[in-house]
């Protein structure tokens, strides 16, 4: 699996198995659990970690075999690591999943080294004229002392180049009847902020949806591939209610495989056009 962004030259076997989160190990459930002849499932990937026929025999018990076959290969092996899974996948002529999933391993991986950054910064140094309460808010709107943060209907992820379709939104979709509250962080985001940090925590606990402004520029941006890969590597129905795909003008490059799944709202139609905020309003609320 190539790697690239905040993953570039880092060594997968350094990352524990723990980075995975359920919604990945699921997805790769869905691939192992369903014994077919032509492709390998969960007992090869059994066999490839060192565990013996008795030892199958008794994970096929379970609902679902391969998510406790993780859990025990973690508990098991002292050296438990992504890359490590990987390349047991690629032993077993699975380069199916390896692809399909490249981009939400990719997501939990980074979340993970970004948490383990964190725990290992010293706490910064407090020069004593500087009110402390000032860095506490992230927008412009938070209560200065981080009692009360503020909260949205939704995140927008958008390249700059898109900028003005996302002033058409905040005309239809906050200066109307919706009136709903978007983050659109050249507006809302206070600056010197830490972009990765914050962002994170704007789409994980602060956005109950996330809109994702596709098109062709959206393709070349390192922004967005952050945010869409970081809000699909949430948990369980995460894909499902969280995100929301806009599609606001014709592609001439093909559109994002890793949103596929998820129903897009097409403003390009003129079929449908005169739905487009309607529907699109609806599904913030819900």
């Amino acid at each position: 699996m190539a790697c690239g962004g905040e993953l570039q030259g880092v060594d997968m076997n350094s990352i524990p198995l723990v980075a995975l989160n359920y919604s990945v190990r699921q997805r790769l459930s869905l691939y192992l659990n369903p014994g077919t002849v032509v492709a390998s499932d969960w007992t090869q990937l059994a066999e490839e970690m060192n565990y013996d026929y008795l030892e199958i025999r008794n994970f096929e018990r379970s609902k679902n075999p391969t998510l406790t076959l993780l859990e025990d290969w973690e508990k098991r092996c002292f050296r438990a690591t992504v890359g490590g899974l990987l390349e047991m996948l690629k032993k077993i002529e699975r380069n199916d999943i390896l692809t399909d999933l490249a981009s939400l391993i990719e997501a939990d991986c980074v979340k993970y080294l970004q948490k383990q950054r964190e725990l290992s910064l010293p706490p910064p140094v407090q020069d004593e004229t500087v009110d402390s309460s000032q860095s506490l808010g992230i927008t412009i709107s938070d209560d200065p002392t981080g009692q009360i943060p503020e909260l949205f209907d939704a995140f927008i992820c958008y390249c700059t180049k898109d900028i003005s379709f996302v002033q058409e939104m905040i005309t239809r979709l906050e200066q109307t009847d919706h009136k709903l509250k978007l983050c659109v962080f050249d507006r809302d985001v206070l600056p010197g902020t830490c972009l990765w940090s914050i962002t994170s925590e704007l789409i994980e606990k602060r956005c109950r949806k996330m809109v994702v402004i596709i098109s062709d520029d959206y393709l070349d941006s390192k922004e967005c591939d952050f945010q869409t890969k970081f809000a699909l590597s949430l948990g369980p129905g995460a894909r499902e209610k969280r995100l929301i795909p806009v599609k606001y003008k014709t592609m001439k490059r093909q559109y994002p495989s890793i949103l596929s799944f998820i129903t897009v709202c097409d403003y390009t139609n003129p079929c449908t056009q005169v739905w487009f905020w309607q529907r699109l309003a609806k599904a913030l609320k819900n």
